[in-house]
């Protein structure tokens, strides 16, 4: 097990200052999949200040020397960032997003940032977060028992000569293994609060202010486990799950009213801006989004469920710029076919027909994105929209808290 700390010189001074006040700790618990863990890096911070109406974002992100700010009241403990149950834990800032190549963020960053505004005390982010898991297996709630397969799929695997009966022990033993872990890691944490801040005030407590789920791609993709997915209600299923799954950590977690954040997938923006080579995915991103949705209309759930439409924070410009890149990509096969041509010429040539295609503010915007676009192309602007949305959107539901 590995143990990341933020080293700050001044944090137990600062611990102390905030976490001695006698109001319980607030814990906010993160959960979903490739996009919870966040794949935004660093390095598109500067396209954030580029927009007047994200540039105040900037300003709470970063230091004045550019670096990431580190925040002396928020803590963080994540497990599933780099793919495995190794926990990273400190001082929230940049770098809690998923592991491997760049500094990256998630939605934590300015979640806990804009939620601890909110409140102005210290706070306890708890994330879990593993990329290509699902709720019908992955995440599935204990009250929707095992996973069972559908005449589909059952047909499928017998034209394959599955053995049906090892197929089913294993989809059984996968169903809900990373709720388990989700909540192995919670009870550990809130176990001992003092290790990931050590001057947590055992007397003042803690208390489960939120939970915030960010998933939903490996089931909006499962065509094998909504083959109806096209049609209207195809993904009532996942619905279904959803409602299971807010009851069910509620009553594991005991805290039957803990407000609850559904994070809609929305990469790609609004259905209704898609493009002509977007088309053929709209009415199952649309059908999938309303789904994912429709819990928070239960009657059960009114005023502690919300359901909060990321795709608004879509930066349609970001994404038409990088929708051109293939053209480059078509240029440049052009000119290695080009047998009169030397290197230098073609370098040249590719490099003229680069400026032509972008002007250099959007040269400069184009360095906003840092992966592909399921992933909300890696926009540090988008994801510090989404996660401050999540944060306002707790609040609103507990407003005493204020």
């Amino acid at each position: 097990m590995r143990f990341h700390f933020i080293a700050v010189m001044t944090f137990s001074l600062v611990c102390v200052s905030h976490v001695s006040a006698k109001t319980p700790l607030k814990v906010f618990i993160l959960v979903g999949q490739s996009n919870m863990q966040g794949h935004a890096e660093v390095s598109t911070f500067d396209h954030v200040g580029m927009d007047p109406a994200t540039a105040p974002f900037l300003k709470e992100m970063r230091n004045a020397d550019g670096s990431p700010r580190v925040c002396d009241n928020v803590w963080i403990s994540s497990i599933g960032n780099d793919g495995t149950e190794d926990e990273f834990h400190g001082q929230l800032t940049a770098g809690y997003g998923a592991k491997g190549r760049g500094t990256k963020i998630g939605p934590e960053f300015t979640f806990g940032i804009y939620m601890q505004k909110h409140l102005d005390e210290p706070i306890l982010i708890i994330k879990t977060a593993w990329g290509g898991k699902s709720l019908h297996t992955d995440f599935r709630p204990p009250s929707a028992g095992p996973y069972e397969f559908n005449e589909g799929q059952l047909e499928s695997l017998t034209k394959q000569g599955k053995d049906i009966d090892q197929a089913r022990a294993d989809r059984a033993e996968a169903s809900g293994h990373y709720y388990r872990l989700m909540l192995d890691h919670v009870n550990k944490v809130l176990k001992d609060i003092k290790r990931v801040c050590p001057a947590y005030d055992a007397e003042s407590g803690h208390e489960l202010s939120g939970l915030v789920w960010f998933q939903g791609w490996n089931d909006m993709v499962g065509r094998d486990v909504y083959p109806n997915r096209d049609n209207a209600g195809g993904y009532d299923l996942y619905s279904k799950l959803m409602a299971q799954f807010i009851r069910d950590v509620r009553k594991d977690l005991s805290a039957p009213q803990l407000p609850f954040v559904i994070g809609v997938m929305g990469a790609g923006g609004p259905v209704a801006n898609y493009g002509p080579s977007q088309q053929r995915y709209s009415t199952v991103h649309q059908n999938f989004r309303e789904a994912m949705a429709a819990p928070a209309s239960l009657p059960d759930f009114k005023g502690n469920v919300t359901a909060v439409l990321t795709e608004i924070y879509w930066d349609a410009e970001l994404d038409e710029l990088k929708s051109r890149g293939g053209k480059i990509k078509v240029k440049s096969q052009e000119l290695s076919k080009d047998n009169t041509l030397t290197r230098a010429q073609r370098d040249e040539a590719l490099a003229k027909f680069r400026a032509e295609l972008y002007t250099p503010r959007e040269i400069e915007i184009l360095k906003g994105s840092s992966n592909a676009g399921y992933h909300y192309n890696g926009s540090a602007k988008i994801m510090a929209q989404i996660g401050k949305g999540f944060a306002d959107a707790i609040e609103k539901m507990t407003p005493s808290t204020k």
